[in-house]
């Protein structure tokens, strides 16, 4: 099974659980009457949501390239994740405005141990389900799980403090700790909404990924052929599942074509192996020229003009420049 087909699998299951656990979390407030635990089933109203729309945004994503979309349809995952971020937030807002209602008409507390035994049952599965999606997520580099998987975890985390606060409220019964226990929860959930805002916005702009690229530059420095003399004008571009990475590879300028494409088979081969087949990659070749040779730890070169001073590590920032690397910028 491809990693497309993978993730659409894995955000039915997510949906299909936040339905059930939706279910648990009315029947909790329908016993305790409880104004945290409503706003805990809202919440999960949000989880449906935005596992359909990203379901739907899976289902888009798998879809093979066309005239009109020759890079796939990938990005509308960020466009699906900016969705569910908002309705994330529209949801803690709504749940600021319950709880204060609460605050100033409170209502009475009923049945809170069953109410606790079933959030707790919720924030388990939800603790699961989530940390199965962030898994799945970042294996295929799909964004609607890493970032609903996220969602859950965190709703799981807010979750058990609702359940620490209800705890609280059956032993000393003051009702206002309802509605504070709801505002905590509140503003959890719009921070987790804001972070996958960001996210999602990061993405649609193709903003660099610092954390992508410096797995990439460490993989190369420890694979680094003596052949492959400089690397430069690295980018790396999302689309959903598929990751794009062009370069500039320099080469012995005498190379011929095979041998100079035998070099880009190589660098292809290692990153591939790393990343899955999940990645493209676009190389262009550069000879190399006189300063290089300083530069320059290949053995045996029929054409050195200068003697090897010390070989350039590559890094984020020299790996990412539009230039040739050359002993003055080291």
């Amino acid at each position: 099974m491809d990693a497309a087909h993978q993730n659409i699998k894995v955000q039915l299951a997510v949906t299909v659980v936040g339905v059930s656990l939706f279910i648990i979390k009315l029947l909790a407030w329908y016993f305790t009457n409880s104004v945290a635990i409503l706003t805990d089933a809202i919440e999960s109203i949000i989880n449906i949501l935005t596992g359909l729309i990203g379901l739907y945004s899976l289902y888009v994503s798998a879809r093979p390239r066309d005239t009109n979309h020759p890079y796939g349809h990938g990005k509308v995952e960020f466009v699906s994740s900016g969705i569910e971020g908002t309705l994330i937030l529209v949801s803690g807002l709504a749940i600021i405005y319950a709880a204060i209602t609460n605050l100033v008409h409170p209502h009475t507390i009923l049945q809170l141990n069953t109410g606790i035994i079933l959030i707790s049952i919720s924030a388990f599965i939800n603790y699961l389900v989530g940390s199965y999606a962030i898994r799945n997520g970042r294996k295929n580099n799909s964004l609607p799980l890493i970032s609903g998987g996220k969602h859950l975890v965190a709703d799981a985390w807010s979750t058990g403090s609702l359940v620490v606060g209800l705890i609280v409220l059956s032993v000393t019964r003051l009702v206002w700790i309802d509605s504070i226990v709801a505002l905590i929860f509140a503003l959890i959930i719009i921070r987790t909404g804001y972070k996958i805002i960001r996210q999602s916005l990061a993405g649609i702009m193709d903003e660099a990924d610092i954390e992508l690229l410096g797995k990439l530059v460490d993989l190369l420095n420890e694979n680094r052929r003596k052949s492959w003399v400089d690397l430069h004008n690295l980018r790396i571009i999302k689309y959903g599942s598929i990751l794009h990475l062009d370069c500039h590879l320099t080469v012995p300028w005498y190379f011929n074509v095979n041998e100079a494409h035998h070099e880009i088979d190589g660098l292809e081969h290692l990153v591939k192996t790393n990343y899955g087949e999940s990645l493209e990659i676009f190389v262009h070749t550069d000879g190399c020229l006189d300063f290089s040779c300083k530069l320059c730890t290949l053995d045996n070169c029929p054409v050195r003009k200068h003697e090897c001073v010390h070989r350039i590590d590559w890094t984020i920032e020299n790996i990412s420049a539009n230039s040739k690397h050359q002993l003055a910028s080291s």
